[in-house]
């Protein structure tokens, strides 16, 4: 099995903290996401994958949605973030980010761009 891929326990016992902990726009998008209609995507959170946790991720689809707080834009966060993508990108997943200031000001608005997003993309598969 290819190491990448491997998920150590660990990251799963982060993971599983990580959705007991989830931020406010995290919460605002899980709780509308997580509804699940008949014959619509399934959407999971705080999803270990490798080195890395998802906040979201569609399988279906390999999209991955993270919310951005702050933090994201300070000690060279983007950087690690840029190498995180290119990581991703290159294993065929598709990376949507989403600065959680948005999320606050329009959660449901952000939400239902995602699902029609997903709707649309999984269409096409």
């Amino acid at each position: 099995m290819l190491s990448w891929l491997m998920v150590k326990p660990p990251k799963i016992a982060f993971a599983r903290k990580l959705r007991k902990d989830m931020s406010l726009p995290e919460m605002l998008i899980w709780g509308r996401l997580r509804t699940r209609q008949s014959g619509g995507p399934i959407f999971r959170r705080q999803y270990p994958f490798g080195p890395y946790v998802f906040d979201f991720y569609c399988a279906k689809i390999k999209l991955v949605i993270e919310i951005d707080g702050y933090h994201h834009g300070v000690n060279g966060q983007g950087d690690r973030d840029e190498a995180r993508d290119h990581f991703l990108t290159e294993r065929g997943f598709e990376i949507l980010r989403i600065p959680a200031s948005d999320v606050l000001a329009e959660p449901d608005e952000i939400a239902d761009g995602i699902y029609r997003l997903v709707m649309e993309k999984q269409q096409t598969f």
